[in-house]
């Protein structure tokens, strides 16, 4: 797949604004619908998948985490991926991951060698848990992702009852402010992303119960995740203990900002929130910053 076929105008138009549509072409001659045997046998050493989409009853975009022991996601052929496992019940995304042909993004992310890989297309349940056609594979670059040297799996460990609600809590917010990392999905024309977003502690604000916001780091310059924004604001954020496994899930909508000297923030109004205790069965060692994580800014 060559570049201009992966990027519509909410993508072109971030590029250009940023200068960087000539490199971006390059970059996303990267982009194919083949999981090569390397993306391959990266995926089978993964314990963490997080997937985004936006739920059908609603339309509202959210990014959830599934976990297991390595193999239990796989490739199952040249274009296709499989899951063993499901959502926990009621996640915002059970119907979407239960429903044929959604429109579904995912993202591998090894905090071990901090290399990760997305995988972008359509999804079949399966008695196992899903499979996906391959629309779009990659690796992005390892950039802001903080390292954690080892895992533990916990199979003893069983997620608590979620908590629902319309605003971030003074609980939630400062679990926000602590993150060093997220992911972030979006959504467009029948076409889904999830991205990665990491930096040291404070990098995202949470400046009150509706609103969150972060400084776009400088990254691969495809502008995926910006380029739905700007066509289509609805996002979902996922932050993670990566202790305790208890997980906070966010939608509602980003826009962003472009201010004089060439920065970009993200403005995110909250809808909707569900945390959950205990969701992931994974305790990851302690983080290693990127060196890559800019200062945190006031």
């Amino acid at each position: 797949m060559g570049a201009p076929g992966i990027y519509h105008e909410g993508s072109r138009a971030v590029q250009d604004r940023a200068g960087v549509r000539d490199l971006a072409d390059h970059v996303g001659r990267a982009v194919g619908a083949g999981i090569k045997p390397v993306a391959a046998a990266f995926l089978e050493l993964q314990p963490l998948l997080v997937v985004g989409a936006a739920a059908p009853d609603t339309g509202r975009v959210w990014a959830s985490a599934l976990a297991g022991r390595p193999g239990f996601v796989r490739a199952t052929g040249p274009h296709r991926m499989s899951v063993t496992g499901r959502l926990r019940p009621g996640d915002p995304l059970e119907g979407a991951l239960a429903t044929d042909g959604t429109p579904v993004a995912t993202i591998a992310l090894d905090p071990r060698t901090r290399r990760r890989m997305r995988l972008n297309g359509e999804l079949r349940p399966t008695e196992a848990g899903f499979a996906v056609t391959a629309e779009r594979v990659f690796a992005n670059c390892p950039k802001y992702i903080q390292r954690r040297e080892s895992y533990e799996l916990l199979p003893e460990r069983s997620a608590g009852n979620p908590r629902h609600g319309n605003e971030l809590t003074e609980a939630q917010r400062a679990f926000v402010a602590s993150a060093d990392t997220f992911f972030l999905a979006t959504a467009h024309d029948g076409h889904a992303e999830v991205s990665h977003r990491g930096g040291l502690p404070g990098f995202v604000r949470a400046d009150s119960a509706r609103a969150l916001s972060w400084q776009d780091y400088a990254g691969n310059v495809m502008f995926l995740t910006l380029g739905n924004l700007a066509v289509d604001p609805r996002a979902g954020l996922l932050f993670l203990d990566w202790t305790t496994g208890t997980t906070l899930q966010v939608t509602g909508e980003g826009r962003t900002e472009f201010t004089a000297d060439g920065e970009r923030r993200v403005r995110f109004t909250v809808s909707e929130v569900t945390e959950t205790p205990g969701a992931v069965p994974l305790r990851w060692s302690a983080p290693e910053p990127s060196p890559a994580n800019p200062p945190v800014r006031a």
